[in-house]
């Protein structure tokens, strides 16, 4: 005798909403505020959820503010491989990426910050979640950076002197400054002019 199997049901409710868009609203608020001055109701707000939902895709405030550090890590990363893309010459994507670092960090653009300093300074020396995501973020860009000035000394096209790991550490440096300092909304010349300084140390 065939048996009737019946077809298992999928458990719980669908979630009816873009989690990945809820995320970047939420990593918005939070950018903005800063961690503690962000409260429940800012996120319901920002999100579109009601507290049961945000609750139940991403646990709590704490929880869903490590998937938004995590996004904007993850996006930093991504510009980086574009920028310093292996297939390119290395020291214009040296160049380009330090030409993001002027467009972020003046006028306006500077006065808004950076979500990863703002949390480093906030959250990175209580909170050893954040702390490991903040030091594997600068960890990870030293290394590109260090890549790419490897290839730009293999070319030649490094200064006499300049060693790729040491200069990369230098550089990492100077554009976590530079997004401080841009808190203040300096000019675009004025960004570009450091930019520029720097750069003609490294290479040829």
């Amino acid at each position: 005798m065939r048996q009737n199997t019946a077809t298992p049901m999928p458990r719980g409710r669908p979630r009816s909403f873009d989690v990945d868009a809820a995320v970047e609203r939420a990593m918005d608020v939070f950018w903005s505020r800063g961690y503690h001055a962000t409260a429940l109701p800012d996120l319901l707000r920002a999100t579109r959820l009601s507290r049961g939902s945000l609750y139940a895709a991403f646990g709590d405030k704490h929880s869903l503010f490590l998937r938004a550090l995590d996004r904007y890590i993850a996006d930093a990363l991504a510009r980086m491989d574009v920028e310093f893309d292996p297939r390119n010459d290395p020291v214009d994507g040296l160049r380009t990426y330090l030409a993001g670092y002027v467009e972020r960090t003046s006028g306006s653009n500077g006065r808004r910050g950076c979500l990863l300093v703002a949390t480093a300074m906030e959250l990175a020396g209580g909170d050893a979640d954040v702390g490991r995501r903040v030091a594997g973020f600068f960890k990870a860009m030293e290394a590109k950076v260090t890549d790419a000035l490897s290839r730009a000394k293999a070319a030649g096209r490094l200064a006499d002197g300049v060693e790729p790991a040491t200069a990369a550490r230098v550089l990492v440096c100077f554009v976590e400054g530079l997004r401080v300092v841009g808190k203040t909304a300096p000019a675009r010349t004025t960004s570009q002019a450091a930019v520029d300084a720097l750069i003609g140390r490294f290479v040829r």
